[in-house]
């Protein structure tokens, strides 16, 4: 038999050889099933749910939902998803779809905002975010041909309506707001910036991919959350992933619309080919069928008092998180965060020295622009102990004179040199 070179064996292997061999691949990959990472993974610390996903796995992992005519369950499941974020958000008579993930919803607002402004005549349209915006918006903006304006920031490290202003013109199509920015865990005067979108007559995205299926609970518990979702005039659509604080597993996210004619922006629609009408509401073609059906199930299964249980630890754990970095000496958080993601850094220490002594005791802390970066799940409640003994341990070495290893910040994956 002809070879095909060492990426395809000569002959397949038994799968106790296969999931030994992946055994030792994954044995350097962080350990979030042990609270030692803070984002990347929402560790829900839920045995119940856990085997309810492997359930949903195992019985949708072949599944297609390019096709609801094939599979109509999916298609069921998909629009309760998207009934249970609008009821979260207060879209009344809305429309939406899901999606693969935060991304992927940024990218089909961008492309619906760009085709509704060039049925308004604008041929080359621009949007406008905050310095703080998810890079996802830059994607999408470079994929689509569609020009950022980015603005910065006002001193609580929230965006700034009046720069927002300075930067809307004509070919202006839509103004972003976060609800919260991923770097420091704050919410965008969205009521301003969504009022601009009103009185310029263009559109208004609130980004709530990471708060999206956390501020419902967190506003329910009594803690205060400013003005975020469709109970905000001029807010025309929101992103909200449900594979972060809804619990379910990835790839799961919902892009929502006031006016669900909107939503038919989002669909590609081809006819001149041999095999027929091709259609797609997303980027995708084929979908797996796994999220969309583990997103439905995680609903069910937690119902508004399972989401309350587990807002309610990640509330406390966040709190004692805080307290017990601000009481560090030589560390500081960054800002007043409205949520359970923040940054902390320090003027008089070298913040790298800190993650390094960290990343040594097996803790995963993302690296920012300016400091360490937490976003807390419900598993970290057992660990926020350690983690804080550990932090005061970094530091004071850290203020002996370690010097940090100049490890970059880095969010996503790098491309080799």
């Amino acid at each position: 038999m002809a070879g095909f070179g060492p990426g395809v064996p000569a002959s397949g292997e038994p799968t106790d050889v296969v999931l030994a061999a992946l055994g030792g691949l994954t044995s350097d990959d962080a350990d979030w099933r042990g609270g030692r990472t803070f984002s990347l993974v929402y560790n829900a610390d839920d045995d119940e749910l856990t085997r309810l996903h492997d359930e949903i796995g195992r019985r949708f992992l072949a599944d297609n939902a390019l096709n609801p005519f094939a599979f109509p369950s999916l298609g069921r499941m998909e629009a309760e998803v998207v009934a249970a974020a609008s009821s979260l958000t207060h879209l009344v008579d809305g429309g939406g779809t899901m999606s693969s993930g935060g991304t992927e919803s940024i990218f089909l607002a961008v492309h619906t905002a760009r085709e509704w402004g060039r049925a308004q005549g604008v041929d080359h349209p621009a949007i406008v975010t905050a310095r703080t915006a998810h890079p996802a918006f830059a994607k999408a903006c470079h994929y689509l041909g569609v020009e950022q304006r980015r603005v910065d920031v006002g001193a609580d490290l929230r965006a700034d309506p009046a720069a927002f202003a300075d930067a809307v013109d004509d070919r202006a199509v839509l103004l972003v707001a976060s609800a919260p920015c991923y770097p420091f865990g704050v919410i965008d005067p969205v009521t301003a910036i969504a009022a601009l979108a009103d009185e310029r007559a263009i559109l208004c995205h609130v980004d709530a991919c990471l708060g999206g299926w956390l501020l419902p609970f967190w506003e329910e518990l009594g803690e205060p959350v400013a003005p975020w979702d469709f109970r905000v005039p001029g807010v025309t659509s929101l992103s909200a992933d449900v594979h972060k604080y809804g619990y379910a597993f990835k790839g799961a996210s919902v892009i929502l619309y006031r006016d669900p004619a909107m939503v038919q922006r989002q669909w590609f629609l081809f006819d001149d080919w041999p095999g027929g009408l091709y259609g797609s509401a997303t980027t995708a073609g084929t979908r797996p069928a796994a999220p969309i059906a583990g997103a439905w199930a995680t609903i069910r299964h937690l119902g508004v008092d399972g989401y309350l249980a587990k807002a309610r630890v990640v509330r406390d754990t966040t709190r004692r998180f805080l307290e017990g970095i601000e009481a560090v000496p030589g560390l500081a958080v960054t800002g007043r965060p409205d949520l359970s993601v923040f940054e902390f850094g320090s003027s008089a220490l070298d913040i790298g020295a800190v993650g390094d002594v960290m990343d040594e005791r097996g803790w995963h802390l993302d690296r920012q622009q300016g400091g360490l970066h937490l976003m807390v799940s419900p598993y970290h409640a057992h660990v926020v102990e350690a983690f804080l003994a550990d932090v005061a341990d970094a530091a004071a070495i850290a203020g002996n004179g370690r010097a940090g290893s100049g490890r970059s910040a880095t969010y996503g994956a790098v491309p080799p040199v």
